[in-house]
Parts: structure tokens; sequence; C-alpha cells
């Protein structure tokens, strides 16, 4: 079960991880001929019981990952890409935000676990750019996010875009593969404390359930804002985002412009007024 050709070259991460360490959604580099799940060097806990042969044989789904770590990605196609097992198929993978709208629309898929830190925008501007998948009444694409992140903002910010549903990279595989077809089947999942967040920032009559001014703002333009209000130079905002001097200095310029500031002090009191430094 390779990713189709044509749908993951355009990143040269992605392609490394499509064609070593097991990453294009082969499953050769996944366990076999065992159901014990052992996690050496797996960033799950857990594996999966005698059980989940015979319930992999009646149920099937198909996921795409995208997240702009290889090693994570290896991670979890070993985990739960051994489709016998499981019954979940990777069939694609992804490491920035272009990548996967290219893969996610070439192969379909039912789920799409969805990081929410990546280049070109976050995964909220993935589920933007899929709106019309997720939207499709006879084959809708769903996405559940997947992220090292506990944040409010993050866990909304996707929830807004789309998202079914949002689990921490703390979760153990078989409960990862049981979100991941509950959310196949329509269902939204969330890590216990996350699902707090939603219910205040949806159920709240204190608070507005949307800054608009936030919401003018893409993922990336945020995480340039955040770390622009905590002092960071230009410099170390371009080697901590992975992107280049001139691409930060282009967003702190649409972050002034859509916020109707004149410089970065300015924006530092607006960020700190909102407590997002």
């Amino acid at each position: 079960m390779s990713t189709p050709e044509g749908t993951s070259e355009s990143s040269s991460e992605g392609t490394s991880g499509g064609t070593s360490g097991g990453t294009s959604g082969s499953t050769s580099g996944s366990p076999s001929g065992s159901t014990s799940g052992s996690t050496s060097g797996s960033p799950f806990e857990g594996g999966f019981d005698g059980t989940a042969g015979a319930s992999a044989r009646e149920r099937r789904v198909r996921v795409v990952l995208v997240d702009d770590h290889r090693m994570f990605r290896t991670g979890v196609q070993a985990e739960i890409g051994a489709t016998a097992e499981t019954g979940v198929e990777v069939v694609g993978e992804a490491a920035d935000v272009d990548q996967a709208v290219a893969v996610v629309t070439a192969t379909r898929p039912e789920v799409v676990l969805l990081d929410v830190h990546l280049p070109g925008g976050g995964g909220v501007e993935v589920l933007r750019r899929c709106a019309p998948l997720m939207a499709d009444p006879e084959r809708p694409v769903r996405f559940l996010a997947l992220s090292v992140s506990d944040a409010a903002e993050d866990v909304i910010g996707v929830i807004r875009g789309g998202a079914r549903g949002y689990v921490t990279k703390t979760i153990t595989g078989p409960d990862l593969v049981n979100s991941v077809f509950r959310v196949r089947d329509g269902d939204a999942v969330f890590s216990p404390r996350l699902a707090g967040f939603v219910l205040d920032a949806f159920a709240s009559t204190d608070a507005p359930p949307v800054d608009e001014d936030m919401d003018r703002l893409t993922q990336r333009e945020r995480e340039v804002l955040r770390l622009i209000a905590r002092g960071y130079a230009y410099k170390e905002i371009a080697k901590q985002l992975f992107i280049s001097v001139k691409t930060v200095e282009s967003h702190v310029s649409a972050v002034l412009r859509k916020l109707q500031l004149s410089n970065r002090h300015e924006l530092t009191r607006w960020a700190t007024a909102r407590r997002l430094v």
C-alpha cells in the first residue's frame, strides 16, 4: 500500500519519508505475523490484544498521515498501519500544507490524522483548503487532529476549521485506532481534558465564541505573532519555524496590516492584552 505517485514528491522531506524508513504507506515496515503490538521505538504506549485481528477482518478504514516529523509518521505507521491487525490502511503521508492537500485530494481517504502545526500555514489551512472534500455527502473526508499541543486555542482553531476531534500524541495505539473508526463513523472524539475547551468555547455566554481579529490571521501568522510578542528576533523565529528571515518579515507585515498596527511594539501590547504571550 504505497502512497500514490505524484502526491508526495512536492516536498523533499515528504519524498524521503516516502522512500525510506517505511513511511510511504507501505506496511513492510510494520510488525507482521504478530498481534503483540510491541511499542519499542514507538510514540505510543500499549498494543493490540488477540481480538484485534478478528475485528480488523470485519472493518477497514483508509487513512492519510499528516505530520512534519518523519520519525513520528514512521512510528504511527508502525503502530496502527498493520492492516491485518488493526483494519487501518495508510494510503498516504504528507509533511506540509501543500503536500497534505495534494495527497488528500488524490487519495480521498476516509480519515486524515492531522498535526496542528505544519509548514505552510498549519492544520487550519489544510482544513480550509479541503473544505469541499469534508462537505461531500457521498464520500466525506473527515479529519482527526493528532498533536503534541494541548493548548485551548489550537483545539478550538481546528474544531472551528471542521475537524471531527482532537487527541494528543500521548494516546495509545489501540485508542488511536478506535478514535479513527469513530471519526470515520461520524462521531466527535476528544482527549478528556480537551473536550472541556470545546464546551467552554461554544457554550460560554460571558465571552464571544469568536475573536474576529485573531480569525483574520493564518495559523503561521499566529505563530509568528506569539514569538514576536515574546521578544524573539526575526532570525530566531526563522530558525524555530524552519522558514527564511524574509518569510518572517512577510508574515509580520501581514499581521500588522490585518490588525491595523504600526510596529512590533504595538503588536506586543496587542498580544499581551489577549494573553497570547
